[in-house]
């Protein structure tokens, strides 16, 4: 990765230097790490305490802006599909938004198993998402048929102010796909291997903003379990810059959030770091915990996977989801699900609860979001 510049505030909102991104301390809406040498993203973060530096909400925009009492009092219940100032769908395949790239590093160690890549790309503004959307992706060139390439969905990396805290760029974090077909050739993902080789200054067509289904709980004081594996992280970084890296006219989290993160190898955890330095600052609002599968065993011997972290936290867990403002976020690989459930399935059991009709409840009460692949 390209050293970190050293940039104004003012120079932040006027323009982007390519390949480098400003260090967190000088970024107008974040807590900063005063005096951070190394890689934000990959390498470690200094030791100096945060300081906050404050951002009001943004007056340019054509649309609402989000509003959340700030106070420890009950926060009434909003449906997605009804949240003001959601944009959905503002560019389409035929017509996307064309970004260009101003960063691109990977940020898993040489020994993990596959490559992952952050990136910043450039919006000016015009792609107004929200935590916990997506954006497609539109490779160039064509597919086997001569057709133009569809587009690939991929959750934002970023808070809604973005990396650079001015709302003109989107970040995402993306995993080299490659692997060996059923003839013993190497078949390499066509979108997620343009994405990484990406260089500053290059084109990114993109379509979005989508979905609702993963937006995070306008409730300052709710209880967020979230549940990740590998870039499944996606959305929650976005959420927990929110809560913890922002300070906002509108929003200041007096909640709980709880963080499960699944990887194979620790080399793996992506992140890491950022989410280190919120437990240290708020550990009386946030929980972090890791489940490293080829590294880590519980008690009994197996594989720590995220559902076996869980299960050392069971009786708490059930405990939290039968509060009306918790909501629970599972975002990552489809077999996570399974094992959660099972989970579930007997903490539910014991008090006479079918889990299957009590989930049907908690997504229905928008409390139980789920998005896998």
């Amino acid at each position: 990765m390209a050293a970190l510049a050293a940039a104004s505030v003012a120079a932040i909102h006027s323009s982007h230097s390519l390949g480098q991104l400003p260090p967190v301390a000088e970024r107008s809406d974040r807590v900063g790490f005063p005096g951070a040498s190394k890689s934000f993203f990959g390498g470690k973060i200094s030791s100096s305490d945060l300081t906050y530096t404050h951002r009001p909400s943004p007056s340019t925009w054509n649309f609402s802006v989000r509003a959340a009492a700030v106070s420890t009092e009950t926060v009434e219940k909003v449906k997605k599909k009804d949240e003001e100032g959601v944009v959905t769908n503002l560019f389409r395949p035929k017509e996307p938004y064309v970004g260009r790239c101003l960063l691109n590093t990977k940020i898993v160690g040489d020994d993990a198993p596959g490559e992952t890549w952050h990136m910043v790309f450039t919006t000016e503004g015009k792609i107004p998402y929200r935590e916990g959307q997506s954006i497609g992706i539109v490779p160039p060139g064509l597919d086997a048929k001569g057709k133009p390439q569809k587009l690939r969905l991929y959750s934002i990396a970023s808070s809604a102010p973005g990396d650079f805290g001015d709302y003109k760029t989107v970040s995402l974090c993306v995993k080299r796909l490659v692997y060996v077909n059923d003839k013993g050739e190497e078949v390499k993902g066509v979108c997620s291997n343009f994405l990484c080789d990406l260089k500053p200054g290059d084109e990114v067509s993109i379509t979005g903003p989508v979905g609702k289904e993963m937006l995070m709980p306008v409730d300052p004081n709710a209880t967020i379990i979230m549940l990740g594996t590998g870039t499944g992280i996606a959305p929650f970084r976005g959420f927990l810059w929110r809560m913890f890296f922002e300070k906002h006219d509108d929003y200041k989290f007096n909640g709980l959030a709880w963080l499960f993160l699944g990887v194979p190898t620790s080399s793996s955890l992506l992140y890491k770091e950022e989410f280190e330095k919120m437990k240290e600052k708020f550990p009386n609002n946030f929980n972090l915990d890791f489940a490293v599968s080829r590294e880590q065993t519980n008690a009994k011997g197996e594989k720590m996977y995220i559902q076996t972290r869980m299960a050392e936290y069971a009786e708490q867990l059930w405990d939290l989801l039968k509060k009306d403002n918790t909501y629970v976020y599972m975002c990552g690989l489809k077999g996570m699900e399974k094992g959660i459930d099972d989970i579930m399935t007997s903490l539910a059991a014991k008090e006479g609860i079918d889990w299957a009709e009590y989930k049907k409840q908690l997504k229905k009460g928008e409390q139980w979001n789920v998005e896998v692949y």
